[in-house]
């Protein structure tokens, strides 16, 4: 949902420094590791499944720590009982390459260019101030959420499924930044750079691109805000793309470059990687065709029971949780498995793009409850699938969760 306020002032202080000096994330809390607080078992199929947990990255709470340098930390799925909104401290981070420690805001400029007719520097005033100030609720979702748990196993980072989260993003519509430059006849993708660089020598840059259509919708933002504070370090400060209903692979964080583009976009992470297959492949096929991941499919998640959690025996059971249409509305849920369908009832839509509640209640718990899950479908007729599509990269899961619930 978007709030068109009409506000045009300039960003405030608190918006966009932290200090005088802007951003800053204490180097020597990443660089010397961490101490686990404890481990979780995320149970992946087919290897390792142990993590540990840590409260010592800057602004966050306990994450289970996929990798720390750069950092990538995944969410307990207990949180996502908490609510449709991910708190900041406990919201996922991905980040590919390394990021800066710390960032000056009043001297950070955003360079706009390629297939415009003046090609612009602008500051965060000027980004500001571009139009309407306007809120998204939006779901952030890595493009390998979920990955670790693919059979057979599959490469890439091993996330459960907590690498997403749903926030409310602030900011203005990417197409009034666009209109400071003005965009030529024939433009066909916008491109994007952060401040984040190569670990090795001659590794490509993180640069991502969208089609220019995607560029001109109303809810694409170049966001500073995220939950009603500034963009933590960790998740982009000062700007950050926001694509609602896309994978968050575009959601460039750290902002730098803008560029329109005229053809067809040849750099690595659009025409090499994040990619899946166009038809259905098996582990071992080869040379198959393959396209950009772009748009997300429906998903949704039992969050009040985990599976081994037991259930009383001849009771009423409620269960609980979140569903998200992905690139669409989601329109119902339903509990499906050990011989039960029941439609759910749906909490408060916050927008198409955001988590929603769902809540059912079994009448009667006879006997175990074997291989429940909840099946998602959003309004454009996308239904998550009863079984894997696996692909290669372990890329948009969607397939239903499922949980086992002994009876006693």
């Amino acid at each position: 949902m978007i709030d068109p306020d009409g506000d045009k002032r300039k960003l405030t202080r608190r918006a966009v420094m932290v200090g005088a000096g802007g951003a800053a994330l204490a180097g020597p809390v990443l660089a010397q590791g961490l101490i686990p607080s404890g481990m979780i078992d995320l149970g992946l199929p087919g290897g390792p499944s142990l993590r540990p947990l840590t409260p010592l990255f800057p602004g966050k709470g306990e994450m289970i720590v996929q990798r720390i340098r750069p950092p990538v930390l995944e969410t307990p799925m207990t949180v996502f009982d908490q609510g449709t909104i991910t708190p900041n401290d406990r919201f996922f981070v991905r980040w590919n390459w390394e990021m800066p420690t710390s960032v000056n805001a009043a001297a950070h400029r955003v360079a706009v260019g390629g297939a415009v007719k003046a090609p612009a520097s602008l500051t965060l005033d000027e980004i500001a101030s571009a139009g309407e100030h306007v809120e998204v609720v939006a779901i952030n979702q890595c493009a390998g959420n979920g990955r670790g748990l693919s059979q057979p196993r599959v490469t890439g980072g091993q996330w459960g499924n907590g690498a997403m989260g749903c926030a409310r993003w602030t900011g203005v519509r990417l197409k009034d930044v666009l209109a400071k430059a003005g965009v030529v006849s024939g433009a066909t993708r916008v491109r994007f750079a952060g401040l984040d660089v190569p670990l090795t020598d001659g590794a490509p840059q993180f640069i991502k691109s969208i089609p220019i259509d995607i560029a001109m919708r109303d809810d694409v933002l170049v966001a500073w805000g995220m939950n009603g504070e500034p963009l933590p370090l960790l998740h982009g400060y000062p700007l950050r793309i926001v694509v609602p209903g896309w994978f968050s692979t575009y959601w460039v964080k750290m902002l730098a470059t803008i560029e329109v583009l005229t053809g067809e976009d040849d750099s690595h992470y659009v025409a090499k990687t994040y990619r899946v297959p166009t038809q259905p492949v098996s582990p071992g096929d080869k040379d198959f065709a393959t396209v950009p991941i772009t748009a997300m499919p429906p998903r949704s998640f039992i969050t009040s029971h985990a599976d081994g959690d037991t259930a009383a025996l001849g009771q009423p059971l409620t269960l609980r949780g979140i569903a998200m249409g992905g690139d669409a509305a989601l329109s119902k849920v339903d509990l499906v498995g050990s011989g039960l369908e029941l439609p759910c009832e749906l909490g408060p839509d916050e927008g198409p793009f955001a988590f929603r509640r769902w809540t059912v209640t079994i009448p009667d718990v006879s006997a175990d409850l074997t291989g429940i899950g909840v099946r998602a479908a959003n309004v454009n007729g996308a239904v998550q699938p009863g079984t894997l599509g696996w692909n290669p990269s372990g890329y948009a899961r969607n397939v239903i969760e499922r949980i086992t619930l002994r009876a006693q």
